[in-house]
Parts: structure tokens; sequence; C-alpha cells
């Protein structure tokens, strides 16, 4: 079966703005806010939108981190491949500031509530909020909802969304297709 376009390059495009917009709204000039990519596809999302922030609305000195949750996954020790290490990286304090996770997808909540945990190890934030760009609703293990959704999918569990972008995929879309049986 042929993989389903979600969002093609111009939808992701538009997206992608409409999450700023609504960032903006409630973070103003991110004085007292930082944006945290959960590693891997998560961080690619997160970088986009610092620079649609940077570049679009001229908003400077966004602190952006990067959160490793290998070692906080439930599959940890499960997996009959082992998982790869990515790099923490916060250069800052999370102490006492708005911190806004930011992953591709929101299927079962279980990389969120790792991230939840990874994070407060590096101290105590005023509040998290959510961002995904695509909410595969209906498909939850965990009650974890989005605070901000670029687009929501019904979806199976024999499909999976492929999210694409140009630096690392050659070409920026987000698929919706049919899992094999070596697939994950």
């Amino acid at each position: 079966m042929k993989p389903r376009v979600l969002l093609n390059s111009i939808q992701l495009n538009l997206t992608l703005r409409r999450l700023c917009y609504q960032l903006i709204e409630n973070h103003n000039n991110f004085e007292n806010s930082i944006i945290m990519g959960i590693q891997p596809r998560g961080v690619m999302l997160s970088r986009r939108l610092v620079k649609i922030l940077h570049e679009q609305y001229n908003i400077q000195d966004i602190q952006h981190g990067e959160l490793d949750i290998t070692f906080y996954r439930d599959d940890f020790r499960r997996r009959i491949e082992p998982l790869q290490v990515s790099k923490t990286k916060i250069d800052f304090l999370i102490e006492n500031k708005n911190v806004i996770l930011v992953d591709d997808v929101l299927y079962t909540g279980r990389t969120t509530r790792a991230a939840l945990d990874s994070l407060l190890d590096y101290g105590r934030p005023t509040s998290v909020e959510f961002l995904v760009l695509i909410d595969r609703r209906f498909s939850r293990h965990l009650p974890i909802q989005a605070d901000y959704v670029g687009k929501t999918v019904d979806s199976i569990e024999s499909e999976r969304v492929n999210v694409m972008w140009k630096e690392s995929d050659k070409k920026d879309q987000v698929l919706l297709d049919v899992l094999r049986e070596n697939d994950e």
C-alpha cells in the first residue's frame, strides 16, 4: 500500500508557522521559557521552530535544549537491538523556567513520560508544556496530551507516521505508512 501524505512541504511550513504563533501568544518574548527537543526527531522539530522564531518573528535569545531519554524508556532492556544513545545538550538552568517539550509524534505517551522523568533530573521547572507536530489520538497507553498540536491523525496500530525533514531526509513531508513485519 502506498504511503498517504499527511502534510506536504507547504502544509508543513504553514503548520510550523501556526505553532510558532501559538508559542508567541503564550510565551511572548520567551524571556522565561525554554524550548526542549526530545532526541532524536523532536530535536529536528525544535530546531526548526527556533529558526522560524528567530528569522521570521525576530525573537532572539531563545534558550533551546536537546534531551536524550534513552535510559528513561520503559522498554530500555526489552529491545533486541541496543538503543542508540543521543546527546543531551542543556547549557542553562531549567529551575523556575517554563519548559516547552517538543516531539514530532505523540503516539502512546511513553516517550513523553520518559522525557518528563529525564527533565526532572535537571531541575524543577515552573511549568512544562508539550508540543507535537502529529498527534495520533486513540493510541495512548498513558494519560498524556499535547498543549500544542500541528495535526491530529486517526490511525490504526499497523500504521506508522513518518516525519521527514529536508535537513536529514532531503525533503519536508509527513507520511502515513503501513508497518511491515520488519518495522518497529
